[in-house]
């Protein structure tokens, strides 16, 4: 697991022979114990990852896209050193470093998998199948007609395919209020993954209804 969250950086570099990344939310969860009349206004944000740019990268994205409906918004790299753990001191020293930024709620981002598949992309042809041509009646004039077109701009390729959980934990009590699970196909770059996943995750959790979303935010959000 440590692993895995540490290569959610590997999207840095990673430049695909595609046309663009895509990110869908695959899911979400809110506990039931989620109490929907606290509406949470100073979020932590903390990418779980040791690259440093792109931790940078997704954390001031989100930030970005929180402080537009109004949030109160700090980042892990800010507020943590860069060599920081995970044993009983540092522990404490967390807490007492998101108390002192008064936040009510911490917004975690992890790469949880990563998987590549393969597929086929056909050249310049279209299917129709018989009976609308003849042709396919006969094997020799099946194998005439197709042989030329199948072997023109056909390839196989490869799709790198990211798995990319949020949650959302109460400062509190520590425990976990809400989650979502995303897959993001071919990252072209980092910034514009970071901007469409920010889009859809902050646009998840508004309709949680767990955020004190404000219509308007205050000029120096901004």
């Amino acid at each position: 697991m440590k692993k895995l969250l540490i290569t959610l950086g590997i999207i840095v570099g990673s430049i695909i022979a595609c046309t663009t990344e895509r990110t869908f939310v695959t899911g979400t969860w809110m506990s039931p114990q989620a109490d929907l009349s606290k509406n949470y206004d100073n979020i932590l944000v903390a990418a779980m990852t040791d690259n440093i740019q792109a931790k940078k990268t997704v954390e001031s994205e989100i930030a970005s896209r929180l402080r537009k409906d109004g949030i109160m918004v700090s980042e892990s790299i800010d507020v943590f050193p860069p060599n920081f753990t995970d044993d009983d001191n540092d522990k404490e020293y967390m807490l007492n470093k998101i108390k002192d930024n008064h936040a009510d709620g911490i917004l975690t981002i992890a790469l949880i998998d990563k998987d590549t598949e393969t597929r086929y992309v056909p050249g310049n042809y279209l299917y129709h199948p018989y009976p609308a041509y003849p042709f396919y009646g006969y094997f020799w004039g099946y194998y005439s007609y197709w042989y030329p077109q199948l072997y023109d701009g056909g390839y196989y390729t490869e799709d790198n395919i990211y798995y990319i959980e949020a949650n959302l934990y109460d400062v509190d009590t520590g425990k976990l209020l809400w989650s979502a699970q995303s897959k993001t196909y071919n990252p072209v770059e980092l910034s514009s993954f970071s901007e469409e996943f920010s889009e859809k995750i902050v646009s998840q959790l508004e309709e949680s209804h767990l955020l004190d979303v404000k219509t308007e935010a205050p000029d120096d959000f901004l």
